[in-house]
Formats: C-alpha cells, structure tokens, sequence
C-alpha cells in the first residue's frame, strides 16, 4: 500500500511538474533564445497598428519585422501597435510580447547622416519595440553612431564607443509597453551582447557592394547582435535586375560569403532566408535567425530540438 502511494505520489508531482507553463527569464523572447543557442525565426508587417498588434500577438514567430525601410514612418500607428501586442498577449511562450524589431529609411552611409537621424531611433525605440535593423550599412563611423544613439549616457562604454544619447524622457510609454517601471526600463533597454542584461537587439543589412567592403569593421562595432547580406538591394548593387531567388549568380553567393564569413569571425549572428526544404541545411550552416514561414520554423524547431513553447 506503501509503495502504491509513494507511486502515486510521484506520479502526480510528474504530471504537475509537466503542466506548468514555460516561465520567461527575459523580456526579449529573441535574446533569450539565441542564448540557449536556438535559432529565431520572424515575420514581418509593414504599417500596421492597433488592430495588427492584435493579430500578431499569438504570432508563430520568435519575433516581427516591423518594416519602416519602405513603409509609412508613422510613429503613432508603431504605438498602437505595441498596445495591441499587449493588450492581446502574451505569447504561448509566456513573453509580453513577441520581440519586435524595426528597419528604419536611414541609409549608413557616414556617421553626420546617422547623427543627423538619430531622431528617427530615439522616436521608435520610445514605443517599446525591442531591436532596430539599420539599412545599407556601409560605413562603421555611421554604425558606431548608431549604437550610440540607442544607449543611455549613463550606459558602461566599450572599446570604440563613445557616450549613448538617448534621452531622459524615452522610457515613459516604453516602459509600459515592457511592463516594467521606468527605472527598470532604463537599466533593461541597453544593448546585447554588449550589455548580458540588456534587451535591445541591433542588426545592419550589408546590403551593397560598398558595405561589404567594410563589413568587417561595421559587424564587430560592439553593440550589434547580427547581420543580413540583404540578397535583394545586393543584386541591384551588382547591376543585376534578376530574380532574387536560388540559386544566386556567383557574384551574389561571393558577396554572401563575404558578409557570412565576417559575422562568423566575429562572434555575430547571421540573418538569411531559410525554406522547408534545406532548414536542416541552413542551420547546419550556420543561420540563426531565418527569414522564412510557420511550417519552416516548426520543422527547424523540432531539428534543434526547443523546450520554449511556439
């Protein structure tokens, strides 16, 4: 009888144990699962607000695109946006939100025009959104400023950086959107890798010839987590009107092989489309974060073998 109720016991505490949901450690969901060395995956959307929040909010995806390159910058619907993340959250994994990551229309061409637009970062990352991708990355003086305009003053330097300025004022709407107090927000909202704490994930596209030809320098800037090759603006760069598609003319793959073997050496993260029929190959490869739909992502989930809910 004993024995039959210590079994029983153990049971029980099993089926407990199993049904108690995934706990986030992170507000990030993206952060937090290339530090258990899994690989993301993201949607995109282009302009949408409230209502758009709401329908993403249960997203498949590791995090959304928010594409503000070629769409209305329009910071109130960006607001709305990340209210109707909340308001129709959280995610099955338990986070808020879905991380959300915006591409700006500022071309990295010198550090005067990036300083010159900074406006554009601090007034998107003051919507609570979680990373910033920068077009057109040619130069490292412009990346440099960048990373600089999404940090704190108060933020510990690194090697190469100069003084964040984003201002007083930013965590207010932000803070609540991460369901945080301001406090907490200013300390959170720093960049990673560079800051382990922090929640805000950078990204450029080297996406011409011309920021390939200094992608070393701009990937290893301390403060970006990764980087594209951008196969699309690539092509044209290389005069080539053809389909973007695989298999890519050699001038393509050199230029990709470029960026990807910069990022490996620098310990950064490489972006690239990923499809149902090579994901094994891909993550072999070395993508970690895949452009590509819900059934390519749920079959490179199970490839890597996640424990975080989808």
């Amino acid at each position: 009888m004993l024995r039959h109720l210590l079994l029983s016991s153990i049971l029980l505490a099993g089926l407990v144990t199993a049904a108690e949901p995934y706990k986030p450690k992170r507000i990030n969901k993206a952060i937090e699962l290339l530090e258990q060395g899994q690989p993301i995956y993201y949607t995109s959307t282009s302009g949408g607000g409230y209502d758009d929040g709401r329908r993403l909010a249960r997203t498949w995806a590791d995090y959304i695109n928010y594409e503000m390159e070629h769409g209305a910058f329009d910071i109130s619907a960006l607001r709305a946006f990340m209210k109707g993340l909340v308001d129709a959250g959280p995610t099955k994994s338990g986070h808020r939100t879905a991380a959300v990551i915006v591409t700006l229309p500022v071309v990295v061409s010198d550090e005067n025009t990036v300083r010159a637009n900074a406006w554009m970062i601090q007034q998107v990352l003051g919507t609570g959104v979680h990373g910033i991708l920068m077009c057109h990355a040619r130069s490292p003086e412009g990346v440099r400023a960048f990373v600089e305009a999404v940090r704190y003053p108060f933020a510990e330097t690194a090697a190469g950086l100069g003084e964040g300025t984003r201002g007083s004022g930013s965590q207010g709407y932000a803070s609540q959107i991460w369901g945080v107090s301001g406090d907490q927000y200013i300390r959170l909202a720093d960049t990673w890798p560079l800051n382990k704490k922090g929640e805000i994930m950078l990204g450029l596209k080297v996406e011409d010839r011309f920021a390939v030809t200094n992608v070393s320098r701009s990937v290893a800037t301390p403060g970006i987590a990764f980087a594209e090759w951008g196969p699309g603006d690539m092509a044209w760069s290389l005069k080539l009107t053809v389909d973007h598609s695989k298999p890519y003319p050699p001038a393509m793959l050199d230029m990709r092989s470029k960026v990807f073997a910069a990022v490996k050496a620098n310990k950064k993260f490489f972006l690239d489309g990923v499809r149902l029929p090579t994901v094994e190959a891909n993550l072999k490869e070395g993508i970690m974060i895949g452009s590509g739909d819900e059934a390519t992502a749920n079959a490179g989930r199970k490839l890597t073998k996640r424990g975080m809910p989808w």
